[in-house]
């Protein structure tokens, strides 16, 4: 008999094509939203292996519904969403995809940091309302950002070093903070200057996010530190969301204690607070730091390798290491 593979939404179809040649396939074909969790259980109960993608919640009740389950391939780097613990309960094998985003998570950070910044929403939902006040005098003025002072928190890491060298072709100033601080031959090599979180905090035009989600990073960015901003600074957000202190961003943005803010990620993904879909001077994007047409046919083969391994029982490519770190 055939081995199983439930895949939660529509994939590459030739990373299904991949799978079918060793196993059965089913793919949900709802692509507008994460899958419901009843869904996902009954879908589960009939696999032998769970492909599932970065925005699905896979929970204990989930893991517990198949006590056949020969593993879960998930196509994504950091498995937040997944209930690890209960995996290793288990001996359930879990596989994820190599770092491979970098260079289109620093492509997305300009992308929000640009939006922010010339309030290209806010005019874009104007013209769609056939309102064009065109060149009135301060009109949806924005932050012109050549010239100006970008803050990296956690902008040692690669992703971190990638915006730095963007915002270089805007002739911007790159403070970054780190808990290591970057020898000075690398820092001259990527136009970097090293400050403490609340000076750079203080001196920013736009702060953007680039720390890993660990213990110590949790809610690390809260009410203080957004009173240390310009109140005409941006904050930008395309790391993790539990590291921004959700709402203490809200109320630093409703009290006009910073102008605006770019988030890619949420705290409770994909749950987005009510507050923030109200407010015209946030630009929402649902975690599209990687959706890059290119990029995520890559990451569907390498998610179809691992499904195909669990399946047939090979030691598949990219095994999750449940005693390293999951963030």
């Amino acid at each position: 008999m055939r081995p199983r593979i439930f895949v939660t939404q529509p994939i590459a179809q030739d990373a299904v094509d991949k799978m079918r040649t060793v196993a059965d396939v089913e793919v949900h074909p709802d692509a507008t939203a994460p899958i419901a969790k009843a869904t996902m259980i009954e879908g589960v109960k009939r696999a032998d292996v769970l492909v599932c993608l970065m925005h699905d919640t896979v929970d204990a009740d989930v893991i517990a519904a198949n006590p056949n389950l020969k593993g879960i391939a998930w196509m994504g780097i950091h498995p937040q969403l997944i209930d690890i613990a209960a995996m290793e309960r288990r001996g359930i094998p879990l596989t994820n995809i190599p770092p491979m985003v970098s260079e289109a998570t620093a492509d997305m950070a300009m992308a929000l940091i640009l939006a922010c910044a010339r309030r290209v929403l806010e005019g874009d939902r104007l013209v769609r309302a056939g309102i064009y006040p065109g060149g009135q005098s301060n009109y949806l003025a924005g932050l012109g950002v050549t010239g100006k002072t970008i803050g990296l928190i956690g902008g040692g890491g690669r992703i971190g070093r990638l915006v730095a060298k963007r915002c270089r072709g805007f002739d911007m100033r790159v403070l970054y903070s780190t808990p290591r601080r970057k020898p000075e031959a690398e820092e001259r090599e990527w136009g970097l200057t090293y400050a403490s979180v609340d000076d750079l905090l203080k001196q920013s035009d736009i702060v953007s996010v680039h720390s890993p989600l660990r213990d110590d990073t949790y809610h690390s960015i809260g009410a203080r530190e957004f009173a240390l901003m310009k109140p005409t600074a941006y904050f930008v957000n395309t790391s993790r969301g539990p590291i921004v202190d959700e709402p203490a961003l809200m109320a630093a943005l409703q009290n006009g204690t910073i102008a605006g803010a770019g988030l890619d990620v949420f705290e409770h993904e994909p749950l987005v607070p009510a507050e923030l879909l109200a407010m015209s001077n946030v630009v929402l994007t649902p975690h599209l730091g990687s959706a890059v047409a290119d990029l995520r046919a890559a990451m569907a083969h390498i998610v179809a390798e691992n499904a195909v391994a669990l399946a047939t029982g090979a030691t598949p490519p990219n095994l999750f290491d449940f005693a390293g770190p999951t963030t």
